[in-house]
């Protein structure tokens, strides 16, 4: 591992610092290309306007006539925290702007797969719905819009996936990814780009008369499922996205949340007053995920849905229980991988460029989280595969990729698709994160593939784990209350939480629990904790160490204490 230091523009920094952002604040901000700060304002009126994302208008019409022709709406959703949050707006905004009859469904991630297909699509008229709508997918379900709208179904399309060269024949898309879209924030979530269509139909019903400033509904209320969905779906958190996930924590750490969502972070031993970026990533997300991975993704639409504190609580304590399920199945296939791929280089070389995995004994719900241990660990992209465990799909195997930075995964399957064709069934994804499914037959080619796009993409420089961190941090700013002040900052994939780095003394140094390394260390002269988590190496006298602050509490007593991020020893 290779500890750096980000840049820091001195005159951003400044011009933060005359602008009243403290010291500390503006060096990290600075760093995190923030140049003014009129950026840092998460006002609701700085959302970029829904008016330049391209179908919007289309989908507000389309939304305002079914509204008014009392037509049944069903919403297809995904079965990630990102499409169950979406879903959970949709139906929230949508009856909130008066729609009388709406309804959804969720595809099985083993019996379905993924998106909208042809199946699904009969389940939705079978229903007796008219308007079928997607959210978080339907970019790539060219044939399942195809089956709906020969159905006689109106459909519109609301993902945030990078499209193919063909696009759906919906009545309307609405996806900021697709060609010709204005809209700047190409990295909104699904849950945001349904939050921007319920925003423009109410527009459309005060243009209709059919509400005024004075009727319309606050869509605000929604907010914190929409930042929750983000979180969860490890998009960019650009200026937009921060000001939309900015104001879903305003509103959670003011208790003003869906009953399910409260219960949540109690299930979760999170307090909501205190909320941050990091619960809704670490703590609550993963428990919505885990209904989709191991059972229903029903469950955890309900219980964003439900105003019955009863049943949210009851629904929130089966999710913990499915997740402490998946935390062990996970375990052990992480046990399982890991000895599979230490059988592919011998002990001193390095790793093959790219990381193919499978066991006949692996659960299809859980290979993406394994491909993202697998990744970490070795800093390589990394595909993990199970057995589908649909009917009639049993010679077909389904893989989650998780990669680094300069290694485009969804680019890297389109590259390896047109190399070989027919081993990719079906793929998509993004640029870190990607999902596809071949024919267990063709597994050796899919990997050699794989590696062959690697081994032209990315340089040595590229395979060195790096480090990046906000250097040494001053001994004045080793304080609880600047702690608490950066966990209240809206941190995550694209803007990274602070991480600072320097040479620091290792006083002593003990084990807990067998598998976390306790230390005191010497920081800039002065005594400190810290932790290093899942870390058990005893480390040497002095080191280079990059750790994020924490706020440790012992009798009643707040101290500042290091978490370990990675360690550079000395030459």
């Amino acid at each position: 591992m290779k500890i750096v230091a980000r840049d820091v523009p001195p005159r951003s920094a400044w011009a933060l610092e005359q602008a009243g952002v403290h010291p500390l604040l503006a060096r990290l901000y600075a760093a995190r290309g923030i140049t003014a700060a009129e950026e840092l304002d998460d006002a609701l009126a700085k959302l970029l306007p829904p008016s330049t994302m391209r179908g919007l208008p289309e989908a507000a019409q389309l939304l305002a006539d079914a509204i008014a022709n009392d037509k049944h709406l069903c919403i297809v959703a995904d079965y990630d925290c990102d499409g169950a949050t979406a879903c959970a707006v949709a139906l929230r905004g949508l009856r909130l702007l008066g729609a009388q009859r709406v309804s959804y469904i969720v595809p099985d991630r083993i019996v379905d797969g993924y998106g909208l297909t042809a199946p699904i699509a009969q389940r939705v008229k079978d229903s007796g719905a008219d308007v079928l709508i997607t959210v978080d997918n339907g970019i790539a379900s060219i044939d399942g819009v195809a089956h709906a709208r020969a159905l006689g179904l109106q459909v519109l399309v609301t993902d945030h996936h990078l499209p193919a060269s063909a696009l759906p024949d919906a009545d309307v898309i609405v996806n900021p990814n697709q060609p010709d879209c204005p809209f700047e924030s190409k990295s909104i979530a699904g849950v945001g780009v349904m939050f921007y269509v319920l925003l423009a139909l109410r527009s459309e019903l005060r243009a209709r008369g059919v509400l005024n400033t004075a009727t319309q509904p606050k869509l605000d209320t929604l907010l914190p499922l929409v930042a929750l969905g983000t979180v969860a779906d490890v998009v960019k958190l650009d200026a937009n996205n921060r000001r939309l996930v900015a104001q879903g924590l305003k509103r959670v750490r003011a208790l003003a949340m869906p009953a399910g969502l409260a219960h949540l972070f109690v299930a979760s031993g999170r307090a909501a007053k205190v909320a941050t970026t990091f619960d809704f990533g670490f703590a609550v997300g993963p428990r919505i995920n885990a209904a989709g991975r191991l059972s229903d993704m029903t469950l955890g639409i309900e219980c964003l849905l439900t105003d019955d504190p009863d049943r949210a609580q009851e629904l929130a304590k089966i999710l913990d229980g499915i997740n402490r399920e998946r935390r062990v199945i996970e375990g052990d296939m992480r046990e399982q991988a890991m000895a599979i791929v230490d059988g592919l280089f011998d002990e001193g070389d390095e790793p093959p460029p790219a990381i193919c995995v499978f066991d006949p004994d692996f659960h299809e719900g859980v290979v993406g989280i394994v491909a993202s241990r697998i990744k970490d660990k070795l800093h390589r992209p990394t595909f993990v595969f199970a057995s589908s465990a649909a009917p009639g799909k049993e010679h077909e195997l389904k893989g989650s990729g998780r990669s680094i930075a300069g290694f485009h995964l969804r680019d890297a399957l389109d590259l390896v698709a047109k190399r070989h064709p027919g081993v990719l069934l079906r793929f998509g994804g993004h640029a870190m994160a990607a999902g596809c499914t071949i024919h267990e037959d063709t597994l050796d080619t899919f990997e050699q593939g794989l590696v062959e796009v690697a081994q032209a993409w990315l340089d040595a420089a590229t395979l060195t784990r790096q480090l990046a961190t906000d250097g040494p941090l001053k001994p004045e700013y080793r304080r609880v209350d600047l702690v608490d002040a950066l966990h209240k900052e809206v941190w995550g994939q694209g803007f990274a939480a602070p991480v600072f780095s320097e040479e620091v003394e290792v006083l002593s140094q003990r084990l807990v629990g067998d598998k976390h390394l306790a230390l005191k260390l010497k920081h800039q002269g002065q005594p400190v904790d810290a932790m290093w988590f899942s870390h058990t190496e005893p480390l040497p006298g002095r080191v280079t160490m990059a750790f994020r602050l924490d706020a440790d509490e012992w009798n009643g007593v707040r101290r500042v204490r290091f978490l370990v991020e990675g360690v550079q020893t000395s030459a």
